[in-house]
């Protein structure tokens, strides 16, 4: 984030409010102390050794700004550094912004003079103060300081807490754009788009670097890369590559090259291009010697201030709490003069203008509810993406508990979950995004992508024909950056349907029998969304076949849950009753039923708690039928039918980043926990005998899982497998 701050919008006229009033925040040594005693560390399900060993992970953050992880990143870069794996964040510019380091409540912040380099050096202090309580408690901990060459001829710096030595700061020092939205050549997207050939950095006040260095694209991508070399990273964070656009004109420039012309966006220029950079440096990355595929996730910035929170307020606290000590609201001697922190973020971000930044963190992709399915043979088989390709997991046998190494299934940019549909004839379908980097040859954008099994191997994993291109509803390029990701359902006829979001916050669907020789991409009927505010439609879909044969589309949208249904069996749904159910905060998870009936699981905005809702056939209306036990959290709940009629099995990811799973029938069950650090959505689904089965992505790239010890709704989950990764070697922790 650049302290060069967007003015806040109106949240009457962009959504619903819904928040409450709360009291102000400070933060210091001894209250991070009791924070972080608050939040339970990694554990088994029995509260013993780690279900993730934190050797066998490794953390890589690339951000524009110092304090672009505290705002769109946590909960989830806590959670990672304390666990006690190896965490490396970059940082590509100084964030300098006009230099004038006071808040907006100062007398007179136009009176503060100019100093970017000293700001930038306060701005480095705070992230240092920030990720120092983070991993050890202490704000004060001391870092080294030293200059490291990642490409040659260039230096960076290096920052290294004492205390945690496998946790590292990298600073580039790129000069900033200095402005949100105004085009100006002499930024990371102006040296994205080719309007600079060049991008200087600009020296800290303090460093030890020696002289300004000046960056190609290459060669900037070419560091980044050497980066991922070093760190050999289980999971990549970015900020979000394909950001919302606007309906307001972009500001007027004084750089007019056209390369530079273009939409506004709610997010910062500098965000986008920083993720542009990482996804080119993970594309090159793939197949050098010391390559290891990651789980690569990408958060929306600024673009949060016009959804809904997703946080609960506990969560939102603890985050403000990060964010004082990084804008040095405490006022702690540093014995650095050019400051402490960063004045411009202070003790504001509870209550402030960046408050809506505060009380959300949501991925831009959504997660899928169908990433573990049961094959033709009733084995699961279950889906991940790694490095930008897609690996499948398989049973050993149908009910084994017991997955093999994970194969291959191709795919290169590919975003997100992968989501899976079971068709009638018992073949398995896939489908994701793929992102299409720009080249001599290829314009910048996204597509959705499937691949149709068309076999099965001797030792029983499914076998996949090559990911076919199924283009993008949008077919302008700079368009197609913002479609969502998809989901599908396979009709009792044997045709595949897939639905995906809309540039314009809409849908639009395609259709092929038994998964092949496709219709064009048509939209569904509903209301037409303009963006004058925020999108319609937020991503996050789910779609299922009920006991009728009828097709259920759901989406949140900006005020409530979006429903489309079929009028008969296998017909494409159109837009059904206006649901009234509470506002959604974030994707929302279908179940289909006995006796036609459908539920939903989904996070009810502000309090994250859990709800779910259902439509009975005879009725049609819906209602909520039933609440979680607040746990906080954010992201998809992932739910799942088990068994015969209505009991279902629910997994989602609460404040300390544990997942929570619990069995539903008249009413959810308390929730169990499970202590493995995961990415994205939890699987959901019921083995061959019978059995609920829970599985997520670890964050070191594994698959685990935890099943019922015995059928039925009180069978209770059983201790977390573990099983092989895309990469079997452990990580040894480096700090070179």
């Amino acid at each position: 984030m650049s302290p060069a701050r967007p003015p806040r919008p109106s949240r009457r006229r962009l959504l619903q409010a819904t928040g409450v009033g709360l009291g102000a925040m400070t933060a210091g040594a001894g209250v991070w102390a009791w924070c972080l005693d608050e939040l339970p560390r990694t554990a088994g399900p029995a509260g013993g050794s780690p279900v993730v060993d934190p050797a066998d992970q490794s953390f890589l953050q690339v951000i524009a700004h110092a304090d672009d992880g505290l705002y769109f990143m946590n909960p989830d870069l806590e959670q990672s550094l304390r666990a006690g794996a190896r965490s490396v964040t970059v940082c590509l510019t100084g964030g300098e912004a006009d230099g004038r380091n006071a808040g907006r409540r100062a007398a007179d912040p136009a009176a503060v003079p100019r100093n970017r380099p000293a700001f930038a050096r306060a701005r480095t202090n705070g992230l240092r103060a920030a990720h120092a309580a983070m991993a050890t408690g202490d704000p004060a901990a001391p870092w080294d300081l030293a200059t490291i060459s990642l490409l040659p001829g260039f230096q960076a710096e290096l920052h290294t807490l004492r205390a945690a030595p496998h946790h590292q700061l990298i600073f580039l020092e790129l000069v900033e754009a200095r402005a949100v939205w105004r085009a100006r050549a002499t930024s990371l997207r102006g040296l994205w788009l080719g309007a600079t050939d060049t991008l200087p950095t600009l020296r800290p006040a303090g460093t030890p670097v020696p002289r300004r260095f000046h960056y190609t694209r290459d060669q900037l991508v070419e560091t980044l890369v050497a980066v991922l070399d070093r760190v050999r990273p289980t999971v990549v964070r970015t900020l979000d590559p394909n950001a919302a656009h606007s309906r307001r004109p972009p500001p007027a420039s004084p750089d007019h090259d056209p390369r530079l012309a273009g939409l506004r966006y709610y997010d910062h220029q500098d965000h986008t291009a920083s993720a542009y950079f990482a996804q080119a440096a993970l594309a090159a990355y793939r197949g050098r010697a010391r390559y290891r595929p990651a789980v690569v996730e990408n958060y929306l910035g600024y673009e949060a201030a016009v959804l809904p929170n997703d946080l609960d307020l506990p969560a939102a606290r603890h985050k403000a709490r990060l964010l004082s000590v990084y804008g040095w609201a405490d006022h702690r001697r540093c014995g650095d003069p050019a400051g402490c922190g960063d004045r411009k973020v202070g003790g504001s971000a509870l209550n402030g203008s960046s408050r809506n930044w505060t009380r959300s963190t949501r991925l831009r992709a959504p997660g899928s509810n169908a990433w573990i399915r049961v094959a033709a043979d009733g084995r699961l088989a279950a889906f991940a993406v790694l490095g930008g390709a897609a690996y499948c997991w398989t049973e050993t046998r149908p009910g084994s508990g017991s997955f093999g190494r994970p194969a291959e299934v191709g795919g290169e940019l590919l975003q997100g979950q992968i989501h899976a549909v079971r068709r009638p004839d018992g073949a398995l379908q896939l489908f994701a995004t793929r992102t299409v980097l720009p080249g001599r040859n290829a314009a910048h954008r996204r597509e959705v992508v499937t691949a149709a099994q068309h076999g099965t191997a001797p030792d029983g994993r499914p076998r996949f024909a090559p990911w076919e291109s199924l283009g993008s509803p949008d077919p302008d390029p700079v368009r197609s950056l913002e479609i969502g990701f998809p989901a599908a359902a396979a009709a009792p006829d044997g045709t595949v349907h897939v639905f995906v979001r809309t540039w314009d916050g809409n849908i639009a669907h395609r259709s092929g029998p038994n998964g092949s020789y496709w219709s064009l991409w048509e939209r569904l009927e509903g209301t037409v969304s303009t963006l004058q505010a925020s999108p319609q439609i937020v991503d996050g879909l789910d779609a299922c076949v009920d006991s009728d044969g009828l097709i259920h589309l759901v989406a949140a949208s900006a005020r409530t849950v979006a429903h489309w249904v079929s009028r008969g069996a296998g017909q494409m749904p159109r837009p059904a009753a206006v649901t009234g159910l509470p506002q959604p905060a974030g994707p929302v998870s279908a179940v289909p039923l006995a006796d036609g009936v459908v539920r939903i699981a989904y996070r009810r905005a502000v309090t994250a708690q859990v709800l779910i809702a259902e439509r009975p056939r005879t009725v049609g209306t819906w209602r909520v039928a039933a609440q979680c036990e607040a746990v906080g959290g954010y992201g998809r709940v992932a739910a799942a039918p088990v068994g015969s009629g209505d009991r279902m099995v629910l997994a989602a990811r609460d404040d300390a980043g544990a997942l929570r799973l619990t069995m539903a029938q008249d009413a959810p069950g308390p929730w169990q926990t499970g202590r493995v650090p995961h990415s994205a959505a939890a699987g959901v689904t019921q083995d061959a005998v019978g059995r609920a089965v829970v599985a997520v992505l670890g964050t070191d790239g594994r698959l685990h899982t935890t099943r019922q010890a015995s059928v039925g709704p009180g069978g209770p989950f059983q201790g977390w497998r573990s099983h092989a990764g895309a990469a079997g070697r452990r990580i040894r922790r480096e700090t070179r």
